[in-house]
């Protein structure tokens, strides 16, 4: 059987190796993407504060009001000091033309105590420009930047399918890598000295080795990330029992045919806020979003600056119906069954915040190795491809 695993090995790697050098890559940077993203852009991030800083639910009133093509979806509640707030847009419907409206950006800077806007952008526009740079990254990362077609976003469905390939390569690599129980200690072991093709396909197959478990958790929790309703869901239930989830039973409308909210974020704030001293949460309402898509409201409890979630499974999020306010389902990390919290550990796991910062170091440090994987393995299959053709002409 050996054989044949050795060709599966080869033929999935050479699939799935050149997607993963990009993922490598680009993950190494974004788990520094906010960071990142100020330092390039201080005018998007930094605002100057002489004067009382308006609450940001009268922030979002006010572009609505100034620009009525755009309507706020996402929305933090809070800003930090000397930091502009940052919502996202997305386009009303032109009466005119029964078409969304081309607004050119999706995000938006606004000084908190003028109400002024201070810098617009498309968050993952194809631009290499400082305001896009570490948005088209973010993007690229997960989806190649591949156009949506037919309804489906296909650089999703594709960064998905590679990481389900790379679940089946991880295993069959573990395999090759032990032989027989004897040369264990060579899988491990790194030929420094010598250097040249014997120090290249050890970083390969000894690299992997020492960072296997890792991989394989970047692997699994890149489908659960792509794929969560299609594919990774779907088989946790056959295992464990899994809460009703907000998104799965809604069939996403096109852009060109949003459900407006009926009722106000004021209004699912308050609801929020209600359920949530219900429950005995202490954390404040730290963003509201709505899914024109969906025509679900979200309010996440976290304080300010921590949005991401940084350490254990993240913020506690509760949703709502857009046209009723009706409760429509809730993600409290750390709850339900054991199907829902791997579920929960998913983006906490593949983006290292379940550890805080050591994670996020830690993970930046694998986006590295999985480049290196990457390149180490085109090379052996280059090498040894040369070599049969080598021996196939001496044959000849």
């Amino acid at each position: 059987m050996r054989p044949v695993f050795v060709v599966l090995h080869r033929c999935l790697g050479l699939f799935i190796a050149v997607f993963l050098l990009i993922a490598g890559l680009t993950g190494a940077v974004i788990s520094w993407d906010h960071e990142l993203d100020e330092w390039l852009n201080p005018q998007l991030y930094h605002a100057a504060r002489q004067g009382t800083v308006q609450q940001a639910l009268e922030l979002a009133a006010g572009l609505e009001v100034d620009d009525t093509r755009l309507l706020v979806t996402y929305l933090p509640l809070s800003v930090e000091p000397g930091h502009t707030l940052m919502p996202s847009v997305s386009p009303r419907l032109d009466p005119r033309t029964g078409k969304a409206f081309l607004l050119g950006f999706n995000q938006v800077a606004v000084n908190p105590v003028t109400g002024s806007i201070q810098g617009r952008r498309e968050w993952g526009a194809v631009s290499l420009a400082p305001e896009n740079l570490l948005p088209f990254l973010y993007k690229l990362h997960y989806s190649l930047h591949i156009p949506d077609a037919w309804g489906m976003e296909l650089g999703v469905w594709f960064m998905g399918l590679v990481g389900i390939v790379w679940v089946f390569d991880n295993v069959i690599a573990l395999g090759l890598s032990f032989p027989n129980p004897k040369t264990w200690r060579k899988s491990f072991a790194f030929r420094w000295r010598k250097g040249g093709y014997a120090l290249t396909y050890d970083l390969h197959r000894s690299g992997g080795c020492w960072a296997w478990g890792l991989l394989l958790i970047i692997a699994v929790t890149s489908v659960g990330m792509n794929l969560n309703e299609q594919v990774m869901r779907p088989w946790v239930a056959v295992f464990s029992t899994l809460a009703p989830s907000p998104f799965a039973d809604r069939k996403p409308n096109p852009q060109d045919a949003p459900i407006m909210p009926m009722i106000t974020r004021e209004a699912v704030i308050h609801l929020a806020e209600t359920e949530a001293r219900h429950r005995g949460w202490l954390l404040p309402a730290g963003a509201v979003f709505y899914s024109p898509e969906l025509g679900i409201y979200g309010v996440g409890f976290f304080q300010s600056g921590n949005d991401h979630g940084d350490g254990g499974l993240g913020n506690p999020w509760l949703y709502f119906d857009g046209q009723t306010g009706n409760p429509a389902g809730a993600e409290i990390p750390g709850t339900g069954s054991a199907g829902d919290i791997f579920l929960q550990a998913q983006f906490p796991l593949h983006s290292g915040r379940i550890l805080g910062l050591p994670g996020r170091v830690l993970i930046s440090m694998m986006g590295l190795v999985v480049a290196m994987l990457s390149v180490t393995g085109l090379i052996i299959w280059w090498k040894k491809r040369q070599a049969r053709v080598l021996m196939r002409a001496k044959r000849g």
